[in-house]
């Protein structure tokens, strides 16, 4: 999946396939997680969101299915 770089001291890139509804994050420490069912506008909000990292905490991990790719 494509991912785009973000400004974030949590966060390095962030990829999206609406198709499946699949939301990928890689983070500063290199982890990359994948994240399901997770519809466009919540995408779109994180990319919004003046403090990615506070946005991911507060609503998407712990809420999404979510599987570690790398």
């Amino acid at each position: 999946m494509r991912r785009l770089g973000v400004e974030s001291s949590a966060i390095r890139s962030v990829g999206y396939d609406a198709g499946l509804a699949t939301l990928e994050i890689e983070f500063t420490s290199g982890d990359v997680y994948r994240y399901h069912a997770v519809p466009p506008s919540v995408h779109r909000a994180l990319m919004d969101a003046e403090s990615k990292g506070r946005y991911f905490v507060a609503h998407i991990r712990d809420v999404y299915p979510t599987v570690r790719v790398a």
